[in-house]
């Protein structure tokens, strides 16, 4: 009897086992890293890196603390892909340095405003003023629009895209431009007497939109959309460009447009969102 028993508890055992659901195999992880220059950042992909990790992605944001890092960084191959420069600032920087560095996807635009902690309007500034401006070409180039739009200078009808100081053809404000690095005009906004202000840092800083003395009027220039940027050689590979495109495509959504409006006051405008860049 006792035999029966055993008999029949060890079939029971083996039926339940051939039966039994099978285990779910654990989807392999796979990590890319991605480049950007200020802590806004993390709220701006905060939703991508939320619906990337249900496909099997870990976006890792990788901080630098200045412009001239990120895309070396790329090229380089210590990251996968960075997001902190517009088209402009890219073509000119990979120029320079000779980056296989390409566009993938577009992000968003956000204005080059001009601040004061000291006046409240354009018109309050007094003749010897001194004003300060990102000393990168592009983001330098920008700032002299800014300051023409302003009526605080005048450019050369031959000016280019980017002009430079030499583009200046009056300044009837009389004002001092100190061009400097621009992570660090925030922090000598209280020793200037106005200074053009990158967006990410603005914001890094607590500088709000609305306080500015000018608002950038540049804001529907294609050249100055923000945009993703990954490595060309990594664009041959059939595998790497699918898991790209997931990320493009994750942050492109409602999900972070929620967070421009919502998280940032508008701050960013989406741009180029229907454009495959691929």
């Amino acid at each position: 009897m006792k035999k029966s028993i055993a008999t029949l508890l060890i079939a029971v055992a083996t039926l339940s086992s051939i039966f039994a659901a099978p285990k779910k195999s654990k989807k392999a992880t796979i990590e890319i890293k991605l480049g950007v220059v200020g802590s806004i950042y993390e709220d701006l992909w905060a939703p991508a890196q939320k619906a990337l990790k249900e496909e099997g992605i870990n976006l890792k944001i990788v901080q630098f603390s200045d412009y001239v890092t990120p895309n070396n960084a790329l090229s380089n191959g210590e990251i996968d892909l960075n997001a902190f420069q517009h088209r402009i600032f890219l073509e000119k920087d990979a120029e320079a340095h000779n980056y296989d560095v390409k566009l993938i996807g577009n992000t968003f635009i956000i204005p080059l405003n001009l601040y004061s902690s000291k006046v409240k309007s354009v018109k309050e500034l007094k003749k010897g003023a001194v004003v300060a401006i990102p000393n990168d070409v592009t983001n330098g180039g920008r700032a002299y629009k800014v300051l023409a739009a302003a009526g605080l200078i005048t450019l050369k009808a031959s000016a280019g895209f980017n002009p430079t100081f030499d583009d200046i053809e009056t300044n009837p404000s009389g004002i001092v431009i100190k061009e400097l690095a621009a992570n660090t005009i925030p922090s000598v906004l209280v020793d200037v007497d106005a200074a053009i202000v990158n967006g990410n840092y603005a914001l890094d800083f607590g500088i709000k939109t609305e306080s500015a003395i000018f608002k950038d009027t540049s804001v529907d220039e294609k050249a100055y959309w923000n945009l993703i940027a990954a490595r060309g050689a990594d664009l041959k590979d059939p595998a790497k460009v699918e898991i790209f495109r997931k990320v493009v495509k994750a942050f492109q959504t409602p999900e972070t447009e929620k967070v421009f409006n919502e998280t940032f006051g508008g701050y960013f405008i989406k741009e180029g969102w229907e454009i495959d860049e691929f």
